[in-house]
């Protein structure tokens, strides 16, 4: 497991370098100057010249990708054009935001579509399968933002047991994970859908194998046999399904966090790019691509630990 384990850490830092190369070259491409967007369009030359040569945006492309690729290993991401304080110190008052309601709704996914799934497979072709097949095509089917203001006219506006939008803190947790209650829901409704579908999915392969009848044969109930064996043999495409998820909440929350006025990554990053803050776009953008990479090392490690085999195939 340890010799496995080493072999996909090299992996992950090759595609690390890989991923900053990219990051670094896309958004340097993008048209516009950040110094000409920040002083406004009546700027004299000399003056967006002075801000140019502050902000290190004359130095030459190899030299600003090695400085911002050598402060993030120190912890530097430098400064922000549009706020003028360290990106760090944003991004992490953030990331207690996104993080938080990444992992609220991905533990709320986890919850709903284990239990349905399994009951699914389960009773195939009853009438509880049936609904779930229904309930989860519908949960897909919605979009989250869409399911999103509904809770808020019902829950917040009409039977005010929620606010509407805003974040006020960790200072009072119960406030905030009040606050995240209804983001993370919205969030959760149609990732959950997906997984019970592969959930039921995986069960129903892994209950038709031989090794399944052979124990059925040998007296085990349908119940021992589903949590002895089938189970546990179906958690590879399951575990796959979860990885994306959590990089999908934690990056890709960008209207949830507009609908409800939430102050996380997603709407830092849209409020980056439309001020032409080149720094704080490259930093947030690979501390979202970091976070996928590293969840990918840990299904990685998932996989190897739930069927051995594959240890000996890398």
């Amino acid at each position: 497991m340890l010799r496995y384990a080493i072999k996909r850490i090299g992996s992950l830092a090759i595609s690390l370098i890989v991923a900053s190369l990219v990051i670094f070259a896309c958004i340097e491409v993008i048209p516009g100057d950040p110094a000409s967007f920040m002083l406004g369009i009546n700027a004299q030359p000399d003056t967006v010249a002075a801000l140019r040569e502050e902000l290190g945006l004359n130095a030459s492309l190899a030299a600003r990708y090695l400085s911002w690729v050598t402060g993030m290993l120190s912890g530097d991401f430098g400064t922000s054009y549009t706020y003028r304080t360290p990106v760090a110190e944003i991004i992490g008052e953030r990331l207690w935001l996104s993080l938080p309601l990444a992992l609220i709704a991905l533990g709320l996914t986890v919850l709903i579509a284990f239990p349905v799934g399994i009951l699914a497979a389960t009773k195939r072709g009853s009438w509880a399968d049936m609904s779930v097949m229904g309930a989860t095509q519908l949960g897909i089917a919605i979009p989250n933002f869409w399911f999103a203001m509904l809770m808020v006219l019902l829950f917040a506006i009409n039977l005010r047991w929620f606010s509407a939008g805003g974040f006020p803190g960790w200072e009072n947790p119960l406030a905030a994970l009040k606050a995240l209650t209804l983001p993370a829901i919205a969030l959760a409704l149609p990732q959950a859908s997906i997984l019970a579908r592969v959930m039921r999915s995986a069960l129903l392969d892994t209950l038709s194998e031989d090794y399944i009848r052979t124990c059925r044969a040998k007296g085990l109930t349908q119940r021992q046999a589903l949590w002895r064996h089938a189970l546990r043999n179906a958690m590879i495409p399951v575990l796959t399904i979860i990885g994306l998820q959590f990089s999908f909440l934690l990056a890709g929350a960008i209207i949830i966090e507009n609908v409800f006025y939430l102050p996380g990554l997603g709407r830092l990053v849209f409020q980056a790019i439309s001020q032409r803050d080149l720094i704080m776009v490259e930093s947030v953008v690979f501390l979202l691509v970091f976070a996928v990479i590293m969840v990918n090392f840990a299904v990685d490690l998932a996989y190897a630990w739930v069927d051995p085999r594959l240890r000996g195939r890398s």
